[in-house]
């Protein structure tokens, strides 16, 4: 059962993370997610899109993304996104998610991602220049570590008010998890 209260501090937003929503919505939602997973992208692509509009649009969650990198790939795709800057973040994050199919298995995932990113103003310097960068590496490393903690070992995991939630990846099913917590 997921109860109607603040989540532990390791599952609080904190300042470097990418969040949507009112800091003062009743419900967070805590996300695990690796930008090669395709169970991850089809969250982003078909349920987000629902969640955004009925919940945290509406000011009843605060959406928490946090990286969870399983391969390379996708902590380079990650440290591109933090390149993007926290204006454009959500929106390459999008695009890398919508896109995923056409360069996560390509020879040159990056070259190929580069490709799509272009339409979001992020050019092949800025990727190189993001990708040799050390510190941010780090820290989505760091981020990870700490959803191993926390006992992610799978993506998409998704921790609603600090209980990690096991229901499907669905809309209909977000929808009968938070009618439980936001009566």
């Amino acid at each position: 059962m997921l109860l109607a209260q603040s989540p532990p501090a390791e599952l609080q937003p904190a300042p470097t993370d990418h969040v949507l929503g009112k800091q003062d919505a009743p419900v967070v939602i805590v996300e695990y997610a690796s930008m090669t997973c395709p169970h991850c992208a089809s969250f982003h692509n078909e349920v987000l899109p629902e969640l955004k509009k009925k919940y945290i649009d509406t000011g009843k969650v605060r959406y928490v993304y946090r990286d969870f990198p399983l391969d390379a790939v996708a902590l380079q795709a990650a440290q591109i996104a933090e390149c993007a800057g926290s204006e454009r973040y959500f929106a390459v994050l999008d695009l890398i998610f919508q896109t995923q199919s056409q360069w996560a298995a390509a020879k040159d995932p990056m070259a190929d991602l580069a490709k799509s990113l272009r339409i979001g103003g992020i050019t092949e310097a800025d990727i190189k220049t993001c990708l040799a960068n050390d510190k941010i590496a780090t820290a989505i490393v760091a981020e990870r570590q700490a959803g191993e903690k926390l006992g992610v070992s799978a993506t998409p995991t998704l921790f609603i008010n600090g209980e990690r939630w096991t229901g499907a990846r669905t809309i209909a099913a977000l929808d009968d998890a938070l009618a439980k917590v936001l009566k």
